[in-house]
């Protein structure tokens, strides 16, 4: 296994299980890859941090919660996070171990098909196996044209371990990074303008959804340029005191003659598979212009026994999916009969507000011509809701005008990711909203909103 991320411990592990004799090769001193170490893992642990010093909850922030965000030390924050991180590759590293998988410190390089170097610091070491995974997932996008200094200019592996926290900052791009760091930065109060090519924020995401999540980021004083396109970045360093650290600031042009300047600027704008290194060319594989690996149903590559999984092969780039395919992955190798649901995947965006979703949108329903009808519960009209203070969650339920079965769940506020597994499991049954109408949830809890939006749904159907 190339990387020891989520697809590929999950494989390691599978393999491992049926038998078989695994390594894996990771370039990092320590396991996890990006998911433990810059992406997933991180970036929640400093969310929570942030919550909990500024004393909420995981809804949307208030304005006169910025003077408890700006009481807070950014380095006790991260230092909070990092204690996450840590056990977090501890727990990586027992894993494997109790399995009995060999971890090899190095960078990766295919020899030929069936052997790939591992280049570390002082040594190679050469491996030949039967069959390879590679799961070295992705890194962030790094124009040459964009002046990067890793402490002011950043991309999202930077922003968390900048040394000190700017009094404003310009987020390029609005995909679910570059949304969820705005989010976290103005929590602090940091005065953020988030910019984004296109006509609204996690343009996937049911248009309801991002439009109340539009609303509540701007009520906490962020500037949303939406529409906007970057031609140019640059960064005035100043004389690098830090009494006068205001000399000090980026500028973002945009095509549309405007100019914006802030303290510093977090490149968030596409991401590319980290292949740059692994000599592809030898195994008899190749990447696309964006670093991915093309895989088939059974994640196999065109060498028949090398495997791809996780974010270098592109949509979904989860870190769940990731797992779940390095663990197929394992199967089809070894010709092990290997189950998964084929319910729709679960997405999760931990934003301040969170949101998550499973199966259609309102938008997509249209689209194809699937009569539907949607039914909304509330947050403020749940008592959870009004016990842990959040009058801002919504959840919603599309469902098919005739059948009656639940087409897509859509939340927004506190839990909205747990909750949306209740949706989940109900789709991958094909239970209908009459399902949620006859059910009896514990009181008070915020599962009740599937009932609310049940009955408001059936209301609706009954009227046509």
């Amino acid at each position: 296994m190339i990387g020891s991320g989520p697809a590929g411990q999950r494989c390691a592990i599978q393999a491992a299980k049926l038998g078989k004799r695994v390594c894996i090769i990771e370039q990092r001193e320590v396991v996890g890859g990006v998911a433990v170490n810059t992406g997933t893992i991180p970036s929640k642990a400093l969310r929570e941090a942030i919550l909990r010093a500024i004393g909420r909850g995981s809804v949307a922030v208030r304005t006169d919660d910025f003077t408890n965000g700006k009481g807070v030390t950014f380095s006790k924050l991260l230092a909070s996070s990092n204690e996450v991180v840590k056990s977090e590759i501890d727990l990586c590293r027992r894993h494997l171990d109790s399995n009995g998988i060999e971890i090899i410190t190095g960078v990766a390089q295919f020899r030929d098909a069936n052997t790939v170097d591992a280049v570390g610091a002082h040594a190679t070491t050469s491996i030949a196996a039967d069959h390879f995974l590679i799961a070295v997932g992705t890194t962030p996008s790094r124009p040459k044209s964009i002046p990067f200094d890793n402490i002011n200019v950043v991309t999202s592996d930077e922003v968390l371990h900048m040394p000190h926290l700017p009094r404003s900052m310009i987020v390029v791009g609005g995909g679910v990074i570059g949304t969820e760091y705005a989010s976290m930065l103005q929590a602090l109060g940091v005065r953020v303008t988030l910019v984004e090519g296109r006509p609204k924020l996690l343009d996937f995401v049911d248009a309801e959804i991002t439009e109340a999540l539009q609303y509540h980021l701007r009520q906490s004083g962020m500037t949303l340029r939406m529409g906007e396109k970057v031609v140019s970045i640059r960064y005035e360093k100043g004389d690098g005191n830090p009494l006068t650290r205001g000399d000090e600031y980026a500028e973002a042009y945009l095509e549309s003659g405007k100019m914006l300047r802030a303290d510093g600027l977090l490149y968030a704008v596409g991401r590319h598979g980290a292949t740059a290194e692994l000599n592809l060319g030898a195994a008899g594989l190749s990447a696309d212009d964006r670093g991915r690996v093309r895989v088939d149903e059974s994640f196999r590559t065109t060498v028949k026994h090398i495997f791809a999984a996780g974010d270098v092969i592109g949509f979904p780039a989860l870190a769940s999916t990731s797992m779940e395919q390095g663990r197929l992955a394992a199967c089809a190798m070894f010709g092990e009969r290997c189950d998964t649901n084929p319910a729709p995947l679960p997405y999760g965006i931990y934003s301040i507000p969170e949101i998550s979703m499973v199966g259609w949108t309102e938008e997509r329903l249209t689209a194809e011509g699937i009569p539907y009808e949607a039914g909304i519960a509330q947050y403020k009209e749940i008592a959870r809701g009004q016990l842990v203070g959040d009058e801002i969650g919504i959840l919603k339920l599309l469902v098919h005008q005739e059948t009656r079965t639940i087409l897509g769940v859509h939340a927004l506020g506190t839990g909205a990711t747990e909750l949306i597994h209740i949706g989940q499991t109900a789709m991958a049954f094909n239970a209908t909203v009459d399902y949620f109408v006859n059910t009896v949830f514990n009181y008070p809890t915020l599962a009740e909103c599937y009932k609310v939006a049940a009955f408001n749904v059936v209301n609706k159907l009954r009227n046509m």
